[in-house]
């Protein structure tokens, strides 16, 4: 029954023993234990005498010879008696194990000594110390004296082997009994096991940080990198002035949407800025070429076209005819009538002659305070002199009041001038001569057509050949 009752769990305890107040074993879990008589042991008397738990020293079992160390309770049935002693033998191999685990670490050793310093216990590679003084053991013989006549408890102290370790020992009292724990430390195979711990903690360490920087570049490239070149290429585009660029916010981390939509939103106020600013610009170079007063051309609108139907009369090897129109007399007739009226007069003339231009695929343009002047393309000097003559009879049917002409109506005189654009001419040339016929047609009477020829002769210049037209 007791054989049966003791758990397997228990590797601790090789035999369990019942026995009674004479000493006597009344049941065991070796049979062979019973009867037989523990009264003369030193353990089992103390037990009865103080009636605490006992562990005996360092003995060797009977009736088989096995080294062991008793362990034993007394219990009562009533309060009071103690009527029974409970034995049990530990297994010194077990706890040589133990002994094994706790030394396990290099430069560690741990033995467990009964109070006559028998050592009870060691680990495996000094197992051959068990059951001997601890006055045996190379690394212990040093301390043995000290560790076991020591009156402390527990105690610590340091020496130098035999082998020349520098060692720490430090042992304690296995509360309840005379036993000690010893545990012998070699300090520089210890540091040796720190110091490869803490290498080896570092590499760990950095083999984490190494992972962890390189996962940070990872999401860096990705969450921050990334959206900043993807901006910094909009701003770039945006700066060479492509004014459509715009960030998708769809393709960027949270944090720089409120950028993309603050860019987006730049992006779309300078297009918009930029669309003013080209209405603006064309307004003002319209404004540049307009002549405000004659709703026509001005000078530098009418030097433009010039240049242009130059160009292309020269390229085409057509005729290009030029009419300069001076209002007569308008200095007296602004001292008559007063600017304003002027300014009505020469803005019936600019009306007229802009009709003219349209009907006859010309260009008109006021040249400068009462002077016009209309340059039609394609157009020899013949039918120039004709829309001379149209010009004039235009501005007689407006029959504009003049009392200081000797006509008492507003006329013009108009000298007309034409040629074929060739690389010894110039436009300036045709300019001239149609001033020319101008000045001709003053002195004439005024109110009348002059027209100059313009043709390059070999030495380069020009040469003018004038006509008069009634």
């Amino acid at each position: 029954m007791l054989r049966a009752s003791l758990p397997s769990s228990l590797p601790w305890i090789r035999t369990l023993l019942i026995a009674g107040q004479d000493g006597r074993i009344q049941c065991a879990t070796n049979y062979m234990y019973v009867g037989l008589d523990l009264s003369d042991r030193p353990y089992f008397q103390q037990a009865q005498e103080t009636g605490r738990f006992v562990l005996s020293d360092f003995i060797m079992s009977r009736p088989v010879p096995t080294p062991t160390v008793m362990a034993v309770y007394p219990v009562s049935a009533f309060s009071g008696v103690a009527d029974a002693v409970v034995l049990a033998t530990v297994n010194l191999d077990w706890m040589s194990k133990v002994m094994n685990n706790l030394g396990g670490r290099a430069g560690i050793t741990a033995v467990l000594v009964d109070s006559a310093g028998t050592v009870l216990a060691a680990p495996a590679d000094q197992h051959s110390a068990v059951g001997r003084p601890l006055d045996n053991m190379p690394l212990m013989s040093a301390i043995a004296d000290k560790a076991l006549r020591s009156d402390q408890d527990e105690g610590a102290l340091s020496f130098l082997a035999a082998d020349g370790s520098r060692r720490a020992v430090s042992y304690i009292r296995i509360a309840g009994t005379n036993a000690r724990l010893i545990a012998s430390i070699d300090e520089d195979k210890v540091s040796a096991a720190v110091s490869r711990d803490i290498r080896t903690a570092y590499l760990q360490l950095a083999f984490v940080l190494m992972f962890v920087l390189l996962g940070a570049l990872i999401a860096a490239e990705k969450l921050v990198i990334k959206p900043i070149e993807m901006l910094a290429d909009m701003a770039k585009r945006l700066g060479e002035g492509d004014l459509s660029a715009r960030a998708a916010r769809n393709r960027l981390p949270a944090e720089f949407v409120p950028l993309a939509r603050a860019f987006n939103a730049m992006a779309a106020q300078l297009s918009q800025r930029e669309r003013e600013l080209i209405a603006s610009n064309d307004r003002l170079t319209v404004m540049a070429s307009i002549d405000m007063l004659s709703g026509l051309a001005n000078r530098r609108g009418f030097q433009s076209r010039l240049d242009f139907e130059w160009m292309r009369a020269q390229q085409y090897g057509s005729e290009l005819a030029l009419l300069m129109i001076d209002v007569d007399h308008f200095k007296l007739f602004n001292d008559t009538y007063g600017h304003l009226e002027g300014d009505s007069c020469l803005t019936r003339l600019g009306e007229s002659l802009s009709g003219i231009a349209a009907d006859t695929m010309g260009f008109a343009a006021r040249y400068g305070g009462e002077e016009f002047c209309l340059l039609l393309p394609n157009t020899d000097v013949t039918r120039a002199v004709e829309i001379g003559e149209q010009v004039r009879s235009a501005v007689l049917r407006l029959c504009l009041p003049h009392i200081t002409s000797h006509h008492m109506i507003v006329t013009v005189s108009i000298g007309v001038a034409a040629t074929k654009p060739n690389e010894t001419l110039r436009p300036g040339d045709l300019i001239e001569a149609a001033d020319a016929a101008l000045y001709a047609a003053k002195h004439r009477g005024r109110n009348n057509v002059v027209e100059h020829r313009v043709q390059a002769i070999e030495t380069g210049t020009a040469e003018m050949m004038m006509a008069a037209s009634a």
